[in-house]
Parts: structure tokens; C-alpha cells; sequence
């Protein structure tokens, strides 16, 4: 057994990373089976594969948070032991999580300076930190409130400030997990600049995205992981996004859908001068007014925290309006409950499906009749029908491919793709005449992205009149047949889906009306 690794210890940067025949194994899962990896100083390597195939456990070996049950880690061609996060940061590494470790009642500064020592002991140096993270954030194009609490920020938001943690603390080596969810196309350009310009000054950059098209835009090398194994090392020459989606997944995959023109039909969801506020009193919505026909999707666009996840809860009815008319299908439904917009024919697909989508303690069935428990076939008179319940349930888990041991299984255990088509079998199965999508993709691998984009297709054949909200303007391009443009809580403006170009779509995201482009 080599010593272990003492990251106080290290005087030279980190010039080479190498993962060699590593294994980790849960109850039942064999996450990573001997995969090997290696990074150099001045290159950025991509690291692919679907959801479960074993790339988050194995950077969470590397960052110190699971042991190996076997295999070596190698900085400098010299074997670590890396015990905790603390010693890999010492050490020079810096990692943001797919699932964020932030602590949700510490504000955006305090977080950032957690596990800090302050340069004023035995005081807090917050404005110090303040001050340095707000220039890393101005460098970086990265709108945050330092003094906002991580509660009351989105998603998107919260990516923000782990991005912002990890350039703090000044890494020799980054691992990056989806870190452009949260920027225009045009802010992922000059990310990427800033990427390149770490490379050229010999850092070490482990990318993880599912965008293809990024992956072949910033990578110099490939990894893939299929089913926690690496099946392809590749040079970044000549490769193309079919090639890493087959594999990926095993099996060619389509990037692109053929759909016919929309036959829409009536107003099915209307929206008025619609004002909603934030987590603490600020107007984030400001008037935005759509309309939704049955048989089309309407996406919205927009990068993070421009009045998205507001918009969704107040058409959910988990959120209040301050101002504005909702009208459901002719009947207005401004102040009704989440149950009365249901009865209504509307379903929702929530931005934080672990929170508000499901109850992770509950096993499938109690999921999938959460919102219809009281209603025949599931009960009569409040006697719950099980025979009734696992059939219908078991249909929609054989329909929506939702790979899971039973129908017992607890939904804590099932990977994130597999919740989300969960999800979307629940809410698709009362054949809703309303469909609010928030971000119904997002940390979803590209097979089961494939499948929930068929799925919203389908069901806007069969005249669901669906709204769209989503950072991926790819998945935007694709869907869409109107995209609307949201900036700072306003409509900044709505063109044609088929036509728009994701330049024109980032200038609008950016702030930049139709007509100052031309």
C-alpha cells in the first residue's frame, strides 16, 4: 500500500493525471468496472457517457468523496490516497457536481468561503471574498447576489456559484460537469476562450457534457463510458456528434426529428400581463403575455434566472401572481389551486423534479397515482385499488421505458433519466390539453433525451398545446414551432422555430431585440 497523499506537501503543479484500472461497486451496482482515464497539462478532455454509466462516481473518487475498491490514482506519475475533498483541493483539483454541495441557508458569499481560512482570524472576511468573487464573476460574465441566499436561486443559479467556488480556489486541475447549462450560446463562446487560455497555460480540464456539439468544439481527446466501462479513448479529429451518440448508447440515435407543420387549433392557455415575484419580494416576471394553441409547442428561451422557474410555478399554481390574468381553455385561473389547474386538463413537468416532482421515500406506484389517488380506477370512496394501481402503473413503466427492479422500488433509488420519464408517464397519461415543460431534459442522458422529445412530439400530434421551457436551445431548436425569447422577466420577442439560428436566438437572450440586430 503506497502512503498516503499528503496535498500540503505538494510544491509542483499538477503536470499529468492518470486513473488506472479503477473499480467501485455498490449493492447490486457495479459503477465503474477497471476504467482508465488520463489528462495532461495543457489539454482539455471530455468525459461522455448516459446517465448511470459511471462517470459522476468516477470523478467523486478522484475529488475524495468514495474510496476505489480498486485501481490507482496518479499525480505526476506518483500513486495518492485522497481522503477527503479537503485534501484534493489542497492538492490542486477543483470539481463542480452535477448535484450541487451547497449548504441552502448560507448566502452566495458565504458559501464560496466555506472551508476557507479568513485572512482576518478570528474574524470573517466576507467583503474580502466578496470582493475577489464578484471579479471572477464580472471575468467570467456570471450574474450572482453575493448576498442572496442559495435557497432562493434557481438551478442555473446555483451552478453559477459552484463555478465561482472552484475558480476561487484556483485549480491546477478543473472538472467541469455540464458547466454551460446556464450561458448563451454566445457566453459559452467566451467561456470557451477562457478555457482554451487555461489550457494553453498547462492546466489539466475534465469537461463532462451531453452536448455533443460542445464536446467536438472544446475537447482535444474523448472518453467514453458505457455501463460503467470505458468503451472509446478518442482523438478529437474528424469525429462527429453520431459517432459519440452511438457510442454512447450502443445504437445509432436520432439527432434531428422530422415533423410535420403544426395543425393547431383553439387558445388553450393564455397568459395576461403576468407579474410574479421571487423568493424575496422582486418583481422577476414583468409582464409577459402568450398564448398557446392546442397542437403546438411554444418554447421559451432564456438563460437562467430570467424569470423562468417563476413563470413555471405561477402556471403550476405553486406560485402567486401579483398582477396579470392565467386563462386555462376559456376560464380564467389566475388564483386556482395546483389541483383545480389538474381538473382543468393541465399537467406539469417541474424544473426540480427530485423537489417538487416526486416524493423520493415513496416507492413507483405512490408516485405515479400521487396526483390521481382519489379518482376511479386507482379508489372508490377512498378505498385505494392496488390490482388497479400496478396495472396502470406497470403500463406506463413498460410505455416510457422507466428501467426499474419493481414497481416497489423506491424512486430514490432509480437514476435521474428514469425519475423524469416516470414523471412525464404521470402527468402524459390523463392526455392532458395543457403541458407545461420545465427544462424536462435537463441532466438527462441522450438516450432517454431521445425518448422525452418523441414523447412531447407525440404528444403535440395528438393536440396537446405545450410550452417548452428550456436552456438547451438545441433541444429549443428541435421542439419548438414558435420560440419566445425571455430577458430580465420580459418577452424580449417571438420568431418562427424552424427558421431561428441559435446566433439570433443568443443576441435575444442577451437582451438584444429583433430589430437592433438587423
Amino acid at each position: 500500500m503506497s502512503k498516503k497523499y499528503y496535498p500540503a506537501a505538494v510544491k509542483q503543479p499538477i503536470k499529468q493525471l492518470q486513473m488506472i484500472d479503477i473499480t467501485k461497486q455498490f449493492p447490486g451496482v457495479l459503477a465503474n468496472d477497471h476504467v482508465n482515464l488520463e489528462v495532461r497539462a495543457g489539454e482539455i478532455l471530455a468525459l461522455l457517457g448516459e446517465n448511470g454509466a459511471g462517470k459522476s462516481t468516477l470523478m467523486k473518487q478522484l475529488y475524495g468523496l468514495y474510496q476505489p475498491d480498486s485501481g490507482r490514482i496518479l499525480i505526476n506519475g506518483k500513486e495518492c490516497h485522497f481522503s477527503s475533498p479537503t485534501d484534493v483541493i489542497h492538492a490542486g483539483i477543483g470539481m463542480i457536481h452535477q448535484h450541487f454541495m451547497l449548504v441552502s441557508n448560507l448566502t452566495v458569499r458565504e458559501n464560496v468561503a466555506l472551508g476557507l481560512k479568513s485572512s482576518r482570524q478570528p474574524f470573517l472576511d466576507l467583503n474580502i471574498v466578496e470582493k475577489k468573487m464578484m471579479e471572477i464573476c464580472d471575468t467570467y460574465n456570471l450574474k450572482l447576489n453575493p448576498r442572496a441566499y442559495i435557497w432562493q436561486l434557481s438551478v442555473g443559479e446555483q451552478q453559477r456559484v459552484e463555478i465561482v467556488k472552484t475558480l476561487y480556489r484556483g485549480a491546477d486541475l478543473l472538472i467541469l460537469d455540464e458547466p454551460t447549462a446556464v450561458l448563451t450560446p454566445q457566453e459559452v463562446d467566451e467561456f470557451f476562450q477562457i478555457l482554451r487560455k487555461m489550457a494553453q497555460e498547462k492546466h489539466l480540464i475534465i469537461f463532462i457534457s451531453h452536448k455533443l456539439h460542445e464536446v467536438l468544439a472544446i475537447s482535444d481527446r474523448v472518453t467514453i463510458l458505457r455501463d460503467g466501462r470505458s468503451v472509446g479513448q478518442r482523438e478529437n479529429k474528424n469525429l462527429t456528434k453520431a459517432e459519440l451518440a452511438q457510442m454512447m448508447v450502443g445504437r445509432p440515435v436520432v439527432l434531428q426529428y422530422e415533423r410535420a407543420a403544426p395543425s393547431v387549433g383553439d387558445v388553450k392557455l393564455k397568459i395576461e400581463d403576468v407579474w410574479v415575484r421571487n423568493d424575496w419580494g422582486e418583481d422577476q416576471v414583468k409582464g409577459v403575455s402568450l398564448e398557446i394553441r392546442s397542437g403546438e409547442i411554444l418554447g421559451l428561451a432564456g438563460v437562467s434566472g430570467n424569470g423562468q422557474r417563476e413563470l413555471a410555478e405561477a402556471l403550476a399554481g405553486l406560485r402567486k401572481c401579483s398582477k396579470g390574468r392565467i386563462i386555462i381553455d376559456s376560464i380564467e385561473m389566475t388564483k386556482a389551486s395546483p389541483y383545480e389547474r389538474i381538473l382543468a386538463g393541465q399537467s406539469y413537468i417541474p424544473e426540480e423534479r427530485n423537489k417538487e416532482g416526486i416524493i423520493r421515500e415513496f416507492d413507483i406506484m405512490e408516485n405515479f397515482i400521487l396526483e390521481d389517488h382519489d379518482k376511479i380506477p386507482y379508489s372508490k370512496h377512498w378505498i385505494l385499488n392496488f390490482s388497479n394501481i400496478a396495472a396502470a402503473t406497470q403500463k406506463a413503466v413498460d410505455d416510457f421505458s422507466v428501467k426499474t427492479p419493481t414497481l416497489s422500488t423506491k424512486v430514490k433509488n432509480l437514476s435521474g433519466g428514469n425519475v423524469q420519464k416516470l414523471i412525464l408517464a404521470r402527468e402524459l397519461n390523463r392526455n392532458p390539453k395543457i403541458l407545461i415543460a420545465a427544462q424536462p431534459t435537463r441532466g438527462v442522458d441522450i438516450g432517454a433525451t431521445e425518448y422525452i422529445h418523441r414523447r412531447l412530439l407525440k404528444q403535440r400530434s395528438e393536440g396537446t398545446a405545450t410550452l417548452l421551457i428550456s436552456e438547451d436551445l438545441d433541444e429549443i431548436r428541435a421542439l419548438s414551432d414558435r420560440i419566445a425569447v425571455i430577458f430580465e422577466g420580459r418577452i424580449i420577442g417571438i420568431v418562427d422555430g424552424p427558421t431561428a439560428t441559435a446566433e439570433k436566438l443568443g443576441l435575444m437572450m442577451a437582451g438584444v431585440q429583433e430589430e437592433e440586430q438587423k
